[in-house]
C-alpha cells in the first residue's frame, strides 16, 4: 500500500486499547511508531485476559496483538530522570507524541504539551481520552464500556426489552472506534503542518465517539421531545422487507429492502412462493404497510421451514439487500473481506501467525502491509542506538533501571 506516512515518526505512550490503536493505524500508513512501555512491567494488556482467553495463548496476548501491531517497543521508566532524557531525546527526532495518560499523570512526569514543545517546538501533540480535556470530568479516567457505550445513550438504546443494560458487544469495540478517528485528526495536523508550519494539540475521547455515533438518534428524539427511541417491534414494521427473519436453524436474516416495490417481485421468486407477487395483500408498499401483519407472519413461515444453508444461496440471486446476522467466529470465513484483504495473515515467525485486522482505509485500492506487534522491549536497543547511545551508555541506563 501506498506509505502516507514515510517518514513520519509517532511517539506513543499509552496503554489499553483506545490510542494504541490509533498508533497501530499511523504505523500501518507508512509512520515509524515507537511504542514506550513501563520498564519493568510493560503495558497492561500484555496481562489481560478476554473472552477466557489468558495471556500467552498460543504465545500470544489477545488484548496486545491487535493493538500495536505495525509498531516498534521499548521500555523507559519515565518516572526515573534519565527516562525522562530518554523520552525527550525521541520527542525532539519525532512528528507527533500521542499518549493517554491522564493530566495529573502527565504533568508528574513531565511530558504535557508544553515540556515537549520545549525539546521540538514542531510536534503534533495528540491526546485521547475518556471524557475530553474540558468540564468537571476531565481528570477521570475511563473505558469505552462506560464512556463510548453507556453514558452515551447507546447501550439503553439497544438494552430496550432487556432487564439490564447490555454490555459492550465484543472487546475494545469503542476503543478502535475511537482510535480510527484520533489516527485521522492527527493526519489532518500533519497536513495543516505542512501547510502553515503550525503544529496543532489533537483530542478526542470516548464521550465525544459515543456521541458521535448517536447523534442522528439525538437529533430525532429532540426534535418529538422524548427521551428514548420506541422499542423495536418487529411484528408492527410497515415495510416487511426492512425485517429480521429467523431460520429453521437458529439463524437470523436481516432484510433493508427499503425500495421494496423494485425487489419484490424477484425476491418472492428466489423463495420459492411466486405467489405472494400477485397476492393483492402484499401486491405493491402500500398494500404490504396495510397488511404488515399478515405478510410478515408469512415470511416468518417461509423463513423458519428451512435452514440457513438454504436460504442463502438463493437469496444471493436476487438484488435486495440483505445480511445474514454474523458471529465473530464466522468472519474468519468471509470471502468478501478476505478478497479486500481487510483480514491478513501475519507471519510471527517460529511457525506462528495471526489472523488480524486491517485499517479500514486503503489508498489506491492497495492492501496494507501489517506487521507484527513487538515484543516486550524488543527495540529498546535498536532505537537508543539510532539517538546515538553506545553500548556503554545502553548498559548505563539499564543499571538505573531506566530502560528495559
Amino acid at each position: 500500500m501506498t506509505q502516507i506516512l514515510n517518514g513520519v515518526r509517532v511517539l506513543e505512550v499509552a496503554e489499553y486499547g483506545f490510542v494504541p490503536s490509533a498508533a497501530s493505524v499511523l504505523g500501518e500508513w507508512g509512520a515509524d511508531v515507537i511504542k514506550v512501555e513501563h520498564a519493568a512491567r510493560g503495558d497492561q494488556t500484555r496481562r489481560l485476559y478476554s473472552f477466557d482467553v489468558g495471556p500467552g495463548a498460543g504465545g500470544f496476548a489477545p488484548m496486545w496483538e491487535p493493538f500495536n501491531r505495525s509498531k516498534r517497543a521499548i521500555g523507559v521508566d519515565i518516572a526515573i530522570p534519565a527516562g525522562r532524557e530518554v523520552i525527550l531525546e525521541l520527542a525532539q527526532r519525532a512528528d507527533v507524541f500521542i499518549t493517554s495518560f491522564l493530566p495529573a499523570a502527565r504533568r508528574k512526569l513531565g511530558i504535557e504539551v508544553d515540556d515537549l514543545r520545549a525539546a521540538n517546538p514542531s510536534l503534533v501533540y495528540a491526546r485521547g481520552s475518556a471524557n475530553g480535556q474540558l468540564g468537571p470530568d476531565a481528570e477521570r479516567g475511563g473505558f469505552d464500556s462506560l464512556h463510548f457505550w453507556q453514558r452515551s445513550g447507546v447501550a439503553s438504546a439497544v438494552s430496550l426489552g432487556s432487564p439490564t443494560p447490555i454490555q459492550l458487544p465484543g472487546i475494545g469495540f469503542g476503543d478502535i472506534q475511537s482510535g480510527i478517528s484520533l489516527a485521522g485528526g492527527i493526519v489532518g495536523a500533519l497536513f495543516h503542518r505542512e501547510r502553515t508550519g503550525e503544529a496543532l494539540e489533537v483530542d478526542t475521547s470516548l464521550l465525544a465517539q459515543g456521541f458521535w455515533a448517536a447523534s442522528a438518534s439525538l437529533v430525532a428524539l429532540n426534535l418529538v421531545g422524548r427521551e428514548q427511541k420506541p422499542l423495536f417491534d418487529r411484528k408492527k414494521l410497515v415495510n416487511p422487507l426492512t425485517n429480521t427473519y429467523r431460520t429453521a436453524d437458529d439463524r437470523w436474516i436481516v432484510f433493508a429492502m427499503v425500495e421494496s416495490d423494485r425487489y419484490w417481485a424477484r425476491f418472492c421468486a428466489v423463495i420459492g412462493r411466486e405467489e405472494l407477487r400477485d397476492d393483492p395483500r402484499f401486491a405493491d408498499a402500500a398494500a404490504r404497510a396495510e397488511n404488515a401483519a399478515a405478510c410478515i407472519a408469512v415470511l416468518d413461515e417461509i423463513f423458519a421451514s428451512k435452514p440457513l444453508a438454504h436460504w442463502e444461496p438463493r437469496l444471493a440471486r436476487q438484488d435486495g439487500q440483505y445480511a445474514i446476522s454474523r458471529q465473530y467466529g464466522e468472519l474468519n470465513r468471509d470471502e468478501q473481506a478476505w478478497a479486500n484483504h481487510y483480514l491478513q495473515q501475519v507471519d510471527y515467525g517460529d511457525g506462528r501467525s495471526l489472523t488480524l485486522v486491517s485499517a479500514p482505509v486503503q489508498f489506491n485500492r492497495e492492501p496494507s502491509d501489517l506487521r507484527p506487534a513487538p515484543d516486550f522491549g524488543q527495540h529498546t536497543d535498536e532505537v537508543l542506538g539510532e539517538l546515538g547511545h553506545s553500548q556503554e551508555d545502553i548498559a548505563r541506563l539499564r543499571g538505573l533501571r531506566a530502560i528495559s
